[in-house]
């Protein structure tokens, strides 16, 4: 923690520039609507089973940019409009498709969240980007660039639905909500307490009502002091209850706070909470085997949390190909599972990982909220097809469970039993939405989608090279078949010229064509005679798919896109 502290110290007032917008602790920010969940027909009790599956570092736009009918990456004809400038030189980088299954990202610890957000610009994602340590030993600490090769940050860089088609197909099937921030606007390890608790703070002593808020650096457990996490978590309202729980370590739990084998410190914060001691509930965070096990026997606590290892994390440079695996493992079983039919997954992102979004963030306190996180509902009574554009964080998780178990009681020190120091109940705000609405809970429970936890897919694997357009990957989606690549020698509306190795063609663009450039310049100049292209689509009269560069191809590009 030492290394860090020139790097991770700011003030906890930070966010009133993080979001560009005001924050007054005089006004009331709490709503006195009745709670739609608490309503005796609301149906939110046929969930017996939540299971919250939390990945790492990865941006609305970076997983979702593209997503049909989303409030995704602004586009015109095509093409992004934003372009988000570059200290380095006197342009600018647009958001471009980036098929690599390797990511670097950018630091995401509080003052990188106020950069890149630039008062409400969104436009500080480069130039953070190009502040991070480089070559950092440990790939979770939150002030480095993972970018192995080059010197430009890929943090505009967004995937497509071929390059992670399950993900996509759980959106689709499912529920997607595509205002989803993180509750703090820092990094992993606040975030993960604020998944537990609703809250990140920093304690004097065991009281919980010694405690302050900390934005940036909560107080990690250390041998001396293995229980700095002195305030109220939900545990100590479900135990009370009699709501049964387990915090899932994948390969148990690790002894370093950033890398090593297991759980890093910084994401398995329970262990550290004063009340899951005093409760005598420790038992409860288990090895990852013990969720199989409970999911294959059908039983499955009430409240259960998955927290990933490194490597299936998705945090850069973990492979985006290995999380979605993982990710795709743990749902499939669960869907297996006789407790199925009456379980609520709420898969999700910690953070932003510094990747680009294009979404303002509201301010909510001086702690939050922070940008914007993929995240999706998977249930058998989840609406399907449905896009979810109520404002949200991560605290809406906490006020599901407190509804659908606990009769809506709220970590509030006012009421809950254990009275703390905190200021804001985050379930109550007003701007909070209510994840009950993601649901029908008067359809059929759905039956299990079970995918493929290797699916095809279009991303380039790390061992065909690092730049951007290095390479292909070695498993091609049927999207139709390659029609050619070469050169653009011509540019009329629809009509284009080609010069490809057997000779000149001539393509026709189908009218609802999709571009994607393959490198940065391509994405900040747009389509242009000169460019390298290849053409994707029944043939030569109908391309549908048309990736392009500024640069010869190193290997023919894989197709963008897959078609249903």
């Amino acid at each position: 923690m030492r290394r860090l502290a020139a790097f991770m110290v700011v003030a906890s007032v930070i966010l009133a520039l993080v979001a560009g917008l005001g924050y007054s602790e005089a006004s009331n920010p709490y709503s006195s609507a009745k709670d739609p969940a608490l309503a005796a027909s609301s149906g939110i009790h046929k969930i017996k089973h939540v299971v919250i599956i939390m990945q790492e570092n990865r941006s609305f736009d970076s997983y979702f940019g593209t997503y049909p009918h989303a409030d995704g990456i602004p586009m015109s004809n095509g093409q992004p409009t934003a372009c988000v400038p570059d200290p380095q030189q006197t342009s600018c980088v647009r958001p471009y498709l980036d098929h690599h299954d390797l990511n670097g990202g950018g630091p995401h610890v509080a003052s990188a969240a106020a950069g890149d957000i630039n008062g409400g610009a969104m436009d500080g994602f480069v130039k953070v980007a190009l502040t991070g340590k480089k070559g950092c030993a440990d790939p979770a600490n939150p002030v480095c660039v993972n970018k192995t090769t080059g010197t430009v940050p890929d943090v505009m860089a967004y995937h497509s639905k071929s390059d992670i088609p399950n993900y996509w197909a759980y959106a689709n099937k499912f529920v997607l909500q595509d205002h989803m921030f993180e509750p703090v606007a820092s990094w992993s390890f606040p975030q993960h307490l604020f998944m537990v608790s609703g809250w990140s703070a920093k304690c004097a002593s065991a009281d919980p009502m010694s405690c302050a808020d900390a934005i940036q650096s909560p107080m990690q457990r250390t041998v001396q002091n293995p229980t700095p996490f002195a305030w109220t978590d939900i545990t100590s309202l479900l135990q009370r209850h009699g709501v049964s729980w387990g915090y899932y370590l994948d390969h148990g739990a690790g002894t370093q706070g950033y890398g090593g084998s297991g759980v890093p410190l910084i994401w398995n914060t329970l262990p550290g909470a004063v009340d899951v001691h005093q409760d005598n509930q420790l038992d409860n965070v288990q090895n990852l085997a013990n969720f199989y096990q409970a999911a294959n026997a059908g039983s499955l606590p009430n409240v259960s949390w998955v927290i990933p290892d490194i490597a299936d994390s998705e945090h850069p440079p973990a492979l985006v190909s290995q999380g979605q695996a993982y990710v795709t493992t743990l749902i499939n079983t669960i869907m297996r599972s006789k407790d199925w039919n009456s379980t609520a997954i709420f898969l999700t992102w910690d953070d932003w990982g510094g990747f680009y979004d294009h979404v303002v963030p509201p301010a909510v306190d001086t702690l939050g909220y922070g940008l914007r996180v993929p995240a999706m509902v998977i249930s058998p009574y989840a609406r399907k097809g449905y896009i979810d554009h109520q404002t949200l964080s991560h605290d809406a998780y906490l006020k599901f469970i407190e509804d659908d178990f606990m009769s809506g009681q709220r970590l509030d020190p006012k009421t809950d039993g254990r009275p703390d120091s905190r200021s804001v109940v985050r379930e109550n705000l007003k701007i909070l939405g209510n994840l009950v609405k993601d649901f029908d809970f008067t359809q059929k429970p759905r039956a299990p989608m079970l995918l493929p936890p290797g699916p095809i897919t279009t991303l380039i694997e790390p061992t065909q090279g690092q730049g951007v357009g290095a390479g292909t990957g070695t498993r091609t989606p049927k999207v139709g078949r390659l029609i050619a690549s070469g050169q653009l020698t011509a540019l009329t509306g629809p009509a284009l010229s080609v010069t490809t190795a057997s000779g000149a063609v001539q393509w026709q663009l189908a009218p609802k064509v999709q571009y994607h450039p393959l490198d940065r310049a391509a994405a900040e100049a747009g389509l242009k005679i000169g460019d390298y292209v290849a053409g994707y689509g029944p043939g030569p009269k109908r391309v549908r798919e048309l990736v392009y560069a500024t640069a010869p191809f190193t290997a023919t590009p894989a197709p963008p896109v897959v078609r249903s």
